[in-house]
């Protein structure tokens, strides 16, 4: 990308419109290849759970529970805290401290492995704990096994993540917005064989996902390691082993903030197994809830175009182009939550043949439509909102207003709605959805309320503070290289 239009100022351009379109460009190298990438992604996930559906109604609700409660449990944590690789890389990039990259994203390796590792317990334990938390029997023991599957998917989560924020900050994120989508399809045929063809059931289609999520991980390590990268990859370092303790807690700060969000709707669906009739009010509240999310990775790549963007010129300085970032990414944000509101809510009562044959878990999900398309409009603002928050380093504060809007606001009145006024599944997600309404009013408040040269400060103080000289880490490498030559 030009370096005259990354450091541009858009004061010193009297044409709104001309700004507003190079800005829209800048965004876009950054946020469609990521939406490729998220959507996919995810997709594999919702088409495992399409062929799982139609191998029996127990089997789809199980999958419900481990995907939205279990899975999305772990992947908030280790995706929140890769969003301080995104952070902590941006604002680098930007300030062109480019040899820091590569050793923040190895800090990311460590720290995340180290947690997927503390968080294996959940999916080895899986049966009993559903069963603790009060879920019907035959339904926790399906899940348990199907947790077990899963193991593998979760040491791919803290390589998968870091990595892809360390190569969007550089801009160099369409690699993997085409091994996605490759995987995405690859992952339709495998289960297609396995599922269908082969007749596997969950081992065929567990086995799909776990191949083809590894694929994707296996091409980004080839693209980093492979010289793609070399301003900002050179090698394995001890120096990542230095200044942990503050990339700790940034990237715990990260993780709280949005494993809140993703937790928050897994809270919901573990109150929906207490409903009558439990395991059609999963099974259609985890179909809405898969269109959401993956709706949601849509917006995630303006979440990530919003994050690089004012990371990089807060790295470098320019405060009025981020604030400039911030109005253009949030009504191009808007403009598509309106659209895709509007054909989920026309297209509503046919969502649920996607994933099901029963009928009564069809009819449970079209009576959901109005809802599901409210929540499609509402994820247009949050991500952008919340993007903005990860690239000035704020997740703290969003962690916060996450615990306030959700969890003392949304889920007591998601319960009051659906328990005391017995409004079941229709009552959860209203609480949800005013849960969303407050905390975007708070996290747009907060935005609009932001001192931008002040955030340029802080970041200018972060970079400096973690700075390695290059010559140093080279050294480094260089005392390691001779200890590994001399025990040979």
């Amino acid at each position: 990308m030009d370096e005259r239009l990354l450091g541009s100022n858009p004061k010193n351009n009297s044409n709104l419109s001309r700004r507003i379109w190079v800005e829209t460009k800048k965004i876009s190298k950054i946020a469609f290849p990521s939406m490729v990438a998220r959507v996919t992604q995810f997709g594999i996930f919702v088409v495992t759970q399409a062929f799982i559906g139609h191998l029996g109604e127990l089997d789809l609700a199980a999958y419900a529970l481990i995907q939205i409660i279990t899975v999305r449990f772990v992947n908030g944590i280790l995706l929140g805290m890769s969003s301080a690789t995104e952070t902590l890389c941006g604002q680098a990039f930007g300030a062109k401290q480019y040899h820091m990259m590569g050793i923040y994203l190895q800090r990311s390796w460590i720290i995340n492995i180290v947690t997927a590792t503390i968080l294996l317990p959940v999916f080895i334990f899986g049966a009993p704990i559903f069963k603790l938390l009060g879920e019907e029997d035959d339904v926790a023991e399906i899940a348990g096994y199907i947790s077990l599957w899963f193991i593998p998917i979760l040491y791919y989560f803290p390589f998968a993540f870091s990595i892809q924020k360390y190569l969007q900050t550089q801009l160099k994120n369409p690699i993997v917005g085409w091994l996605s989508a490759f995987s995405f399809v690859l992952h339709v045929l495998l289960s297609w064989i396995f599922v269908s063809k082969l007749s596997l059931g969950i081992p065929g289609a567990m086995g799909a996902m776990i191949i083809s999520y590894w694929l994707v991980l296996i091409g980004m390590f080839w693209y980093v390691f492979g010289g793609w990268c070399p301003n900002t990859w050179s090698s394995f370092s001890i120096a990542a082993f230095s200044d942990l303790l503050p990339v700790v807690k940034l990237s715990l700060s990260s993780g709280v903030m949005l494993c809140l969000e993703l937790w928050y709707n897994a809270v919901l669906v573990l109150l929906a197994g207490y409903l009558k009739n439990a395991t059609v009010e999963i099974s259609a509240f985890s179909i809405c809830l898969n269109i959401i999310a993956w709706d949601f990775m849509v917006f995630i790549g303006f979440l990530t175009g919003a994050s690089v963007r004012i990371s990089n010129e807060l790295g470098k300085g320019d405060a009025e182009a981020a604030k400039f970032s911030v109005k253009v990414i949030s009504s191009i944000s808007v403009c598509l939550g309106v659209v895709l509101s509007i054909l989920c809510f026309v297209f509503g009562h046919k969502i649920g043949y996607l994933f099901t044959s029963d009928e009564e878990v069809i009819e449970a999900v079209s009576d959901l439509s109005l809802l599901l398309s409210l929540s499609v409009l509402l994820n247009s603002v949050q991500p952008v909102l919340s993007g903005v928050a990860v690239g000035a380093g704020r997740q703290s504060v969003v962690a916060y207003i996450n615990v306030g809007c959700y969890f003392l606001i949304g889920v007591p009145v998601g319960c009051l709605l659906g328990y005391v006024a017995d409004l079941g599944i229709t009552g959860l997600w209203i609480g949800m959805i005013i849960g969303v309404v407050m905390q975007s009013l708070v996290l747009g408040y907060v935005t609009f309320k932001t001192d931008w040269n002040e955030q340029v400060k802080k970041a200018s103080d972060r970079l400096n503070k973690w700075l390695l000289n290059p010559s140093i880490e080279s050294n480094e490498n260089s005392a390691e290289e001779r200890l590994i030559m001399d025990e040979h």
